[in-house]
C-alpha cells in the first residue's frame, strides 16, 4: 500500500511508483500547497515544455486550506483550453486517437472540487494503461504513515530524480529530450508500451 497526493494528469514519476504498488492511498486531508501537480501538468508543445494549468479557488480565506476543499474556477474555459494544447500538441502521435474520445470526457464533464478531476484522470490513465491497482482516499492526514509515502512526487520543484528510458517524443528532434513530463506523453508516444516503460523508471530522491 503507497500514499500519493492526486494530481492532474500525473507525471510519469507518480506512475511509475503507482504501477510497483498493489493498493493506493490518494491523500485529501492535507493543506493545499501551490505550485505542485495538484491543478498542472507538464506537456510537450511544439516550443518544449508546456504547462497546463487548472485554476482554483477557495472558499476559506484561511491560509490553512485542505486539498479536499479546493474548487475549481470555471470562470475561464480552461476544459476547451487544454484539450484544444493537447490536440494540437499530440493529433500527429502515434496513439493520440485510440485515448481522444475517453480523455474528452473529462474536458467535457462538470467539475466542481478538484480532487475529482484528478481523480478521473486517475481513472482513465489507469484504464489505458491497464493498471488494476484499487484506490481508497484518506479519513485524515497521516504525519507519520505506516505505508509507503510517495506525497512528494507531487511537488514540482523537490528535486527529485527519475531515471527513466527515453523514446520518440513529438518534438524532440527541435528540443530533445523532456523526461518525466505527464504520462499522457508516454501514453500518446507509446501506447500499450507505456507500462513497461514505467516498471523500468526509478525515483531517487
Amino acid at each position: 500500500m503507497s500514499l500519493f497526493i492526486p494530481t492532474y494528469f500525473a507525471p510519469i514519476s507518480q506512475y511509475a511508483a503507482i504501477s510497483t504498488s498493489d493498493s493506493v492511498v490518494f491523500e485529501l486531508d492535507d493543506n493545499y500547497q501551490k505550485q505542485t501537480y495538484r491543478n498542472r501538468c507538464y506537456i510537450f508543445g511544439a516550443n518544449g515544455k508546456l504547462s497546463l494549468n487548472v485554476p482554483v479557488k477557495h472558499l476559506l480565506k484561511t491560509s490553512r486550506k485542505k486539498t479536499k476543499d479546493t474548487l475549481v474556477e470555471n470562470d475561464s474555459p480552461w476544459q476547451q483550453q487544454h484539450l484544444k494544447s493537447l490536440q494540437s500538441a499530440y493529433r500527429s502521435s502515434p496513439f493520440f486517437e485510440f485515448y481522444e474520445d475517453d480523455i474528452v470526457k473529462i474536458f467535457t464533464r462538470d467539475y466542481k472540487y478538484l480532487h475529482d478531476v484528478n481523480i478521473d484522470t486517475h481513472l482513465f490513465i489507469a484504464d489505458a494503461l491497464q493498471i488494476d491497482t484499487s484506490f481508497a482516499t484518506s479519513e485524515n492526514y497521516e504525519v507519520s504513515p505506516t505505508i509507503t509515502d510517495y506525497r512528494d512526487l507531487a511537488i514540482a520543484k523537490k528535486g527529485i530524480e527519475v531515471k527513466m528510458e527515453s523514446y520518440i517524443q513529438m518534438f524532440d528532434d527541435k528540443h530533445g529530450f523532456i523526461p518525466n513530463l505527464s504520462i499522457l506523453d508516454l501514453l500518446f508516444m507509446e501506447g500499450p508500451n507505456a507500462i513497461s516503460l514505467l516498471e523500468k523508471t526509478s525515483i531517487e530522491y
